[in-house]
């Protein structure tokens, strides 16, 4: 469901209409874990022209998805803040609904009732003030799946993943403050978000010898130490590391010349050192295309790659690109998954 106040339910709705215009099986099934009464009343809000079906089960979504988008309500109920919330405007009293829905989709598919979760935007800082204890969707859903199995031999996420077609980057860190990424910086991180993101190349996206470029941390990768000795000290034992596993991983390469379309083609997914080092390039190509993916867990799990944009929800205006593109997503991780365990 995402921040009820946001464009979410909206950008679903969006993204059904454009499914449901596709010939019939072309479409892969999905169901919005929500109010059917609150989808109802957004429908109308933003003037989609969508049907609304209310299933009991998600095994019922396949048989309603043909004619409207099935929602499944939300299995802690509905309070009369979820059913009165204003676009734009965030409550803390919808915080419990809107982790609900994350620990109910999990669930399902953990169950192996659905194959994948593709959560719509969430809004940190109301969650954090509701008493939500993780940084974001990823830390959580890693929580989440902390007791399921994993394929005997893959390391365990979460790791990030931002990803527009085959342009995809990873931060080894994430949502940490610029001073402290040189400190949280180690040798051991890299490599396991590198372990992870290979294997995930192979199982989720079907890429058989996966190449990682690993960017430095410093300007020009350090310029053999003269700007930084963390490419020497950190990174490149990381990367020997990595080679020694059997990844092909190569760098430290200088970030400015790692993200241009001709050197995009040289490897799988690039391992950036923090955040927005990753996310700048991928947002600047594809800002309306990228996919958030969790790599590493035992649950398909993707997102648009953008907020709740609260100026403009309830406008009719939002653009569903994103979201479409994360339930295309999350269906084909399905697809590889099951080809990868027969």
């Amino acid at each position: 469901m995402g921040e009820p106040a946001g464009i979410g339910t909206e950008v679903v709705l969006k993204s059904y209409a454009r499914f449901a215009a596709e010939p019939p099986g072309n479409a892969p099934v999905f169901f919005l874990i929500d109010d059917p009464a609150r989808v109802e009343k957004i429908v109308r809000t933003v003037g989609v022209g969508v049907r609304v079906g209310s299933i009991e089960r998600a095994a019922d979504a396949a048989a309603v998805f043909p004619a409207a988008l099935p929602v499944l309500p939300l299995a802690r109920g509905v309070t009369d803040a979820l059913l009165h919330v204003t676009p734009g405007t965030p409550s803390g009293a919808t915080a419990d609904a809107v982790t609900g829905s994350i620990d109910q989709a999990v669930a399902l598919c953990l169950a192996g009732e659905a194959a994948g979760v593709a959560t719509a935007p969430i809004h940190k800082k109301v969650l954090l003030d509701a008493g939500f204890s993780y940084p974001g969707h990823t830390e959580y859903l890693g929580a989440l799946t902390d007791d399921a199995a994993l394929p005997q031999g893959f390391v365990r996420g979460p790791v990030m993943m931002l990803a527009a077609g085959r342009f995809r980057v990873v931060p080894v860190t994430i949502h940490e403050r610029l001073a402290d990424v040189p400190s949280l910086l180690t040798a051991d991180r890299i490599v396991r978000t590198g372990m992870v993101t290979a294997q995930a190349l192979r199982r989720d996206f079907g890429v058989r010898e996966p190449r990682l470029a690993v960017t430095g941390l410093n300007p020009h990768a350090g310029e053999g130490g003269a700007m930084g000795t963390e490419e020497r000290d950190v990174i490149e034992p990381a990367i020997a590391a990595l080679r020694e596993q059997g990844v092909e991983a190569f760098g430290p390469i200088p970030a400015d010349t790692l993200f241009h379309e001709e050197a995009r083609v040289a490897y799988d997914a690039a391992l950036a050192m923090y955040h927005d080092q990753a996310l700048i390039p991928i947002k600047t190509v594809a800002f309306h295309d990228a996919v958030n993916v969790t790599l590493g867990l035992p649950v398909v799990r993707t997102s648009p790659d953008h907020g709740t944009a609260f100026p403009i929800a309830g406008r009719g205006v939002a653009r569903a690109d994103s979201m479409t593109g994360a339930i295309l997503q999350a269906a084909r991780m399905a697809a590889a998954r099951a080809a990868f365990a027969s």
